[in-house]
């Protein structure tokens, strides 16, 4: 209880210094009156037009502030401006991005004219790298940076999504068309077969856990609107900072923040439509009817025409709107923004609502010296969806064609012989509500002229239910059964770092060293209750209106998991004449999720950079930028399991201690064998990258390659003593290793505005290969079957010599002469086992690739990007189990496929087996936006709209594809004892194709 009043009172503390920073220290243009509350003498107005230097035209939205106030206005459509001073001593501060700030003393000028010079965008970045920030040009480590403008247009849930495409080394599946759902994402590749392979995502300085908050992506939380930029570390000299949470690389999300200068109210809005992109091909009501006889089945045939997947689908319509305020003075700037989000999903009772609001506020005092800022997120999300969706969509690729949905009213028709989707869809629901609060607040310090102090305080609060519930029905009969879960999520950071710079000379150093503290509590808890009278009244609102509650079926339960970590770590980055550069990182990470023997990991980085660009005999060279860098760590992954380390006690199931009379007291079983040698997997990495442009910074590229290899990996095994009383215990194989090695290519062209067009193009891709070896045991299976006939039947499998995600199947070489599946007999004993199973590829792609492009004239632009991925293949479990030829013949919905072979016979069976395996590369049109941005001037309207911009964009246009499922971006989970599966395909939510038309004012 303690604990939860100190969480309350935290907060509490966050939101009164945020409101205090605004209270205690008004923006500098209050206190612009002089001392004795007179203005200044007297006003100046100087008006003027701002230009691009390389072509003269003109620069619409530059801001034009007075230095030491907040005063300030924007440039028009034609670059120009006027503005008020108080006195010839002012100075205008002149900024507009892409362009290098200037600042013009005003004298005894009533009006100026301003060249503004492009800035070597790529030499000037400033990009995130772990506890700072550093220009681009001074980066030792691989990262990648993608600003807002760059992100992936569309309808977009979650941060995952906003870089699909967009950074080479880094594969985003949206594996499902869900609204909401977990988004996968890996950095060069997994590493683990039973640890996560999920980067860590660090928002505003704040690391999060990426464990579950009750439903969908955890990242669902966000407003991406709200984000600035994203800066992807792929590394292991720039991960290594993280330590233990390093290993799968780090992602650094950084949200908007207010400038100095006018006060802006800005508000987006949009609205999108949706439909399934692309469906599943059965038979229509008519050539159902003429092949059931044909395959020797009794045709069941209701009169009608229908398509189920049409009956349980719709045009979904999303509506989102955000709303935003900024602004400040040089002392004081601030940031707040409200969003709302609608989204339907193109199934039917499938719904996303989220709520957010943010607000972010920068004080400076005292000289400068002392820095505070805080950040507080808040979000609400609701998600509706059928409880039995899996289902749902087996029905209606399945069921009868010639049976009616429903009645002449409209009403859903209920059948005994078969499910009607659309009572699934109106009797079984679930609900999740999802509150989350998560916020920082740091204090920056400066000690002296070199060094510098900075706390970071934060908390990240989510609490969710999830209620699902069975409704009661007559016909077919049902009985009501609801389920409650809670959950909680509490995430608290205290960490303090002293950062030193010094530059002597020709010598620059920087040195960085901290302790973090970081602990987390998670729980869950859960009941039920069933037995409902069928009433209008749903059970969520009333769950004592059930009338069964037995331990046997609604034995209520929860858990409750306490992680903490604790770290040292420490930078060093030196700089000699500029141009030849060096960092060493280091941290140590003590976690409780380590056996006792091994609580604290210490990993290293190192990395070195030459900028071949600034060397003299480069002087006259094309390059603009021309910089190696080589870097070499070791990270790791803590992403395993809690308390896997301690032995585990479970009530036993018929067990009970024979004490005395009965009824005895229930039992415990000895379940999991305690390992105290448990630690961390390591990954070490290996990077060599070239960073070029030329033409003045047109055209830029990297190349980067790698080889990232872990080991120590982590398996949950039997236990080494044969009579040892219990099942598993987990343990790390020091000799198993993981092997991710690839290249890395990316390239850019930009042309700024020439004559009122100017256009860019890039491309990037990536190629790797994945490798298991020293793999304990021959297989690690992975990838469970699921349908009628494959239980226990397995897809995947860990195998020495291959890739993650391996399919290990049984090769299918066609149908004999009495139409009956045939196999190849790999060690030709004339039987077909389990011995004969093939590696018949794997679910990793070993190509990435994407290529984008954008032109704007005058005021329209244009922009599109594709992805697609090849070398991959996908099981096709929804087929497998579903499509062939006898359940036709008992008047099941099939493929044209499934019929398609005439020697087959309707006896023939359907086992797991490369039947069902496909390829599934693909080139997607990922997003395509045409807008076109008014001149607010012209319009007569700039006094009020200083930016007005609509666009229609297009989402998941097209996907080239040989594969016959809805989508070949698919994985659904099918893990066995926690071994991670990939590729397997079923009865996966179909994705949607979008058109949004958009609104964007500025105020």
């Amino acid at each position: 209880m303690s604990k939860i009043f100190f969480l309350q009172r935290t907060l509490k503390l966050m939101c009164a210094v945020m409101l205090g920073c605004i209270c205690l220290f008004p923006p500098a243009d209050a206190m612009a009156a002089g001392k004795n509350g007179t203005m200044a003498p007297f006003d100046q107005t100087v008006t003027g037009t701002v230009r691009d230097n390389a072509n003269g035209n003109p620069l619409s939205g530059a801001t034009i502030m007075i230095k030491g106030t907040s005063k300030s206005t924007t440039s028009d459509a034609n670059g120009a401006f006027s503005i008020s001073v108080p006195g010839g001593n002012s100075v205008l501060v002149i900024t507009y991005i892409g362009y290098e700030a200037q600042e013009i003393t005003v004298g005894s000028r009533t009006s100026v004219s301003i060249s503004m010079m492009p800035s070597a965008t790529e030499l000037s970045e400033v990009v995130m790298v772990g506890y700072g920030s550093q220009r681009k040009k001074d980066v030792t480590g691989a990262v990648k940076s993608v600003r807002a403008e760059a992100f992936n247009k569309g309808i977009v849930n979650t941060p995952q999504q906003l870089l699909q495409g967009k950074v080479s080394g880094v594969n985003v599946t949206s594996a499902t068309g869900e609204p909401g759902a977990t988004q996968g994402i890996t950095i060069r590749g997994p590493g683990g077969v039973r640890t996560g392979n999920t980067p860590l995502f660090v928002i505003d300085g704040f690391p999060l856990d990426n464990a579950s908050t009750g439903s969908g992506d955890p990242l669902n939380f966000l407003n991406t609107a709200d984000i600035e930029s994203i800066d992807v570390l792929k590394d292991a000299s720039a991960t290594a900072i993280y330590g233990t949470r390093g290993a799968n690389g780090v992602i650094i999300i950084t949200t908007k923040k207010g400038k100095a200068g006018t006060a802006k109210l800005a508000l987006n809005s949009s609205v999108g439509f949706s439909q399934i992109a692309r469906k599943i091909n059965v038979l229509s009501a008519a050539d159902f009817r003429s092949n059931v006889p044909k395959v020797g089945g009794v045709l069941d045939d209701g009169g009608a025409s229908t398509d189920w997947l049409d009956v349980i689908t719709r045009n979904a319509i999303t509506q989102n709107h955000n709303l935003t305020m900024s602004g400040g003075s040089d002392k004081l700037t601030y940031f707040a923004s409200f969003g709302m989000q609608k989204q339907e999903g193109i199934i039917k009772g499938n719904s996303l609502d989220r709520y957010t609001g943010r607000f972010n506020v920068t004080q400076r005092l005292f000289d400068d010296k002392l820095t505070l800022e805080a950040n507080m997120t808040y979000s609400a999300t609701n998600n509706r969806r059928p409880s039995a969706l899996n289902g749902i969509i087996g029905d209606a690729l399945t069921n009868n064609p010639t049976y009616k949905a429903v009645d002449a009213n409209g009403n859903f028709i209920g059948y005994n012989s078969f499910n009607n989707p659309l009572l699934n869809i109106a009797l079984d629901k679930e609900v999740s509500d999802i509150n989350r609060i998560l916020g920082n607040i740091t204090a920056t310090l400066k000690l002296t002229k070199n060094l510098s102090y900075k706390l970071n305080f934060g908390i990240d609060n989510s609490t969710s239910t999830r209620d699902v519930e069975a409704l009661p029905y007559l016909v077919p009969v049902r009985l009501g059964r609801l389920e409650n879960n809670y959950y909680v999520n509490r995430n608290r950071l205290v960490e303090n770092y002293l950062t030193y710079n010094l530059t002597s000379g020709q010598h620059s150093f920087s040195a960085l060293a901290g302790h973090s503290y970081q602990k987390i509590f998670i729980q869950t808890r859960w009941s039920s209750i069933s037995g409902f009278p069928v009433t209008n009244l749903d059970p969520i609102y009333n769950p004592g209106l059930g009338t069964t509650l037995t331990l046997a079926d609604n034995r209520p339960g929860g858990t409750a998991i306490e992680n903490e970590l604790q770290s040292f770590f420490g930078r060093l980055n030196y700089s000699y004449a500029g141009k030849y550069l060096l960092t060493v990182n280091f941290r140590a990470d003590g976690s409780s999720k380590f056996g006792e023997n091994n609580k604290y990991a210490y990993l290293p980085s190192f990395s070195a950079g030459w900028k071949i660009s600034d060397e003299a005999f480069m002087k006259n060279s094309f390059f603009s930028n021309l910089k190696l860098r080589a870097g070499w760590g070791i990270t790791g992954n803590q992403e395993i399991p809690s308390r896997i380390s301690k032995a585990l006690f479970n009530p036993g199931t018929g067990t009970s201690y024979p004490l005395g009379s009965g009824p005895y007291p229930s039992g415990l079983v000895y379940t999991r064998t305690e390992n105290p040698n448990i630690q961390w997997e390591t990954s070490s990495q290996t990077d060599v990258g070239l960073e070029f442009s030329l033409f003045g910074g047109k055209l830029t590229g990297t190349i980067d390659w790698f080889n990232k290899v872990s080991n120590n990996i982590l398996l949950r095994v039997l236990p080494p003593d044969p009579v040892a009383p219990t099942t598993y215990y987990w343990n790390n194989f020091k000799d198993m290793k993981i092997t991710n090695k690839g290249l890395e290519l990316e390239l850019e062209y930009t042309q700024k505005a020439s004559k009122g067009i100017g256009y860019n193009i890039g491309a990037n891709a990536t190629f790797i290969k994945n490798n298991v070896s020293g793999s304990p045991s021959s297989v690690i299976p992975s990838g469970s079957a699921q349908g009628s006939g494959l239980t226990g039947a397995t897809i995947n499998g860990y195998i020495n010599g291959q890739p993650i995600g391996t399919f290990f199947l049984k090769e299918w070489t066609g149908v004999n002469a009495s139409g009956i599946s045939t196999f190849r007999d790999l060690d030709g004993d004339n039987a077909i086992t389990d011995n004969d199973r093939v590696a018949a590829g794997t679910a990793l792609p070993n190509v990435l690739y994407s290529f984008y492009g954008g032109v704007n004239y005058k005021g329209f632009d244009l922009s599109v990007n594709f992805n697609g991925v090849s070398g991959n293949k996908v099981y096709d479990n929804t087929a497998n189990s579903n499509f062939y030829k006898l359940k036709l013949s008992k008047n099941v919905n099939v493929t044209p496929e499934a019929i398609a072979l005439t020697a087959e016979s309707v006896n023939n069976s359907a086992p797991v087996s490369t039947r069902y395996l496909y390829d599934a590369a693909y080139l997607r049109l990922n997003n395509m936006s045409l807008g076109y941005t008014f001149n607010t001037a012209k319009l007569g309207i700039s006094k009020y709209v200083s930016s007005m911009r609509l666009s229609v964009t297009g989402q998941n246009l097209f996907v080239i594809t040989k594969y016959k499922g809805f989508d070949p971006e698919v994985n659904v989970d099918r893990a066995i004892d926690d071994a991670f599966s990939y590729g397997v395909d079923y009865l996966s939510y179909p994705k949607a194709r979008t058109f949004i038309i958009g609104l964007n004012l500025t105020f």
